[in-house]
């Protein structure tokens, strides 16, 4: 095996879900071809329907050649390494599962180490967290670990609750709470960027930084996902996990260690003081029609499956502080929201202007504010923003960035969902969400669940509604992208 990878099986309940085919298995033979483990990393699909290994494996095969894997290679390694057990709620399901397990164990010579990757709606989680302890799935001859996909619950009380069910049958040891944006490469080169530049890391502070902003953006809408959307909403969606995420990562202090507890210790203390978020910072919208790259789309009521009279937000933008040494006063803004002009990902960290400037304010010799841009997706990268004087005879000052872009430097980066999955095999927690800080997260934002403001409209292909545009203005900010 490679390095750091012990051979295992890797279970997916759920294995015939869309998760499943466009995401897992083709992240898992990407990482297998790459690590070179065919031989010993067999995957076993658990579902309801009664399907035969052959009838998966024809399945499974087609998917991944959908997402662009090489036919030949792919037909092997389904052929050797794919497996499937229907399964039903009660033990006597699980005890199949656990027999299939046994059995490819033994054929295969795999040691006991077992992953369970539970790709299921939210619903089923705390079933199935049950059904795997009741037949003593939860132990096993190596190591044990699971996998849950958020949402981790949808307000604080069902967070702890799950929590519970998962603790009653797990250690948090074996427990990974995935969140897929932190498995993109860039955001992981935070901790570098940070903590190995101390150019950077003796700036980040608020001595230096004016403010920070973090925006998620989606120009696509519902995507057939109403079911589940219209029952979640941006803020439970999106801010509450990948966004709420990406912004301990940025805000944490120095780790002791670069392992996994010291980091999420870190994160969960700068959920532990953010200040309670004032009603009058949060803005919440709702898409109407307009447009999106040239084409004409539909508000959000229009959408399939979506009642008319929904209040459902779509976007959201808060502003909220966090009170300790490094941040106190540095006003952090979070906006998250679909049908937006553009898919960004990004991250703009802003410096305070110089205490007294030489140049003459409002005129062509203004001084600007440095700026650091963490582009997350489509185009990973960083960008450094300073002001340099143009080749003019007065004195005329421009604002350029220092660029640097991954693909120039180290073509296609791993998706998210191949670095995670290593990442549980190797048994390296540090991109994975512990129960305490599911629970702090959903904590800061409980009172705005519990009054949210009433959404505002705004067209699909702006930015959000007017109110959260100007947002940062009564603090003399700007979102680095509004128009």
């Amino acid at each position: 095996m490679a390095a750091g990878i012990e051979a295992a099986i890797f279970v997916i309940v759920g294995g015939r879900g869309d998760l499943a085919r466009r995401k897992l298995l083709p992240a898992v033979a990407r990482l297998v071809a790459h690590r070179a483990i065919q031989k010993q990393f067999h995957v076993l699909a658990v579902g309801r329907k009664d399907y035969t290994d052959e009838d998966y494996r024809e399945w499974a095969r087609e998917g991944l050649e959908l997402a662009g894997l090489p036919a030949e290679d792919i037909a092997q390694w389904c052929r050797e390494c794919l497996h499937f057990q229907s399964s039903s709620d009660d033990a006597g399901g699980w005890k199949a599962v656990e027999d299939k397990i046994n059995q490819i164990e033994s054929q295969h010579g795999l040691p006991g180490n077992r992953v369970f990757y539970l790709a299921i709606p939210p619903r089923a989680v705390p079933g199935v967290i049950e059904g795997l302890g009741g037949v003593g799935l939860n132990v096993g001859p190596g190591y044990t670990r699971l996998v849950v996909e958020k949402p981790f619950g949808r307000d604080l009380e069902s967070a702890r609750v799950l929590n519970q069910v998962v603790h009653e049958h797990f250690d948090e040891r074996q427990v990974y709470r995935i969140d897929h944006y932190l498995g993109k490469e860039t955001v992981q080169n935070l901790l570098v960027f940070r903590f190995a530049n101390v150019l950077f890391e003796s700036s980040w502070n608020r001595e230096h930084v004016k403010s920070v902003e973090i925006t998620v953006a989606e120009s696509l809408g519902l995507e057939g996902r109403a079911g589940y959307y219209d029952n979640s909403g941006a803020m439970r969606d999106m801010i509450q996990n990948h966004v709420t995420q990406v912004m301990s990562l940025v805000a944490m202090e120095p780790p002791v260690k670069l392992d996994a507890d010291s980091i999420r210790n870190e994160k969960v203390k700068v959920l532990r003081s953010v200040l309670p978020i004032s009603p009058d910072d949060v803005v919440f919208g709702q898409y109407a029609g307009g447009t999106v790259d040239d084409e004409i789309v539909e508000s959000y009521v229009e959408e399939p499956d979506v009642a008319d009279d929904s209040a459902t937000e779509t976007s959201v933008a808060l502003r909220l502080y966090i009170d300790n040494w490094r941040w106190q006063g540095v006003p952090f803004y979070l906006r998250t929201g679909k049908r937006f002009p553009e898919r960004l990902t990004q991250i703009a960290v802003r410096f305070r202007e110089p205490p007294v400037s030489l140049f003459d304010p409002g005129a062509a010799s203004e001084v600007r504010s440095d700026a650091i841009i963490i582009t997350l997706q489509p185009d990973e990268g960083f960008e450094l923003y300073f002001d340099v004087k143009t080749p003019a005879a007065d004195m005329q000052l421009k604002t350029l960035p220092l660029e640097f872009r991954y693909a120039d430097e180290f073509g296609t980066l791993p998706g998210a969902y191949e670095t995670l999955v290593e990442d549980i095999l190797m048994g390296d927690q540090t991109l994975f969400v512990r129960a305490d800080e599911v629970e702090e997260a959903w904590r800061l934002y409980q009172p705005i669940l519990d009054n949210p403001p009433v959404p505002e409209r705004y067209a699909s292909g702006t930015w959000g509604p007017p109110r959260s545009l100007s947002l940062p203005h009564s603090t003399g900010d700007h979102w680095w992208v509004d128009d």
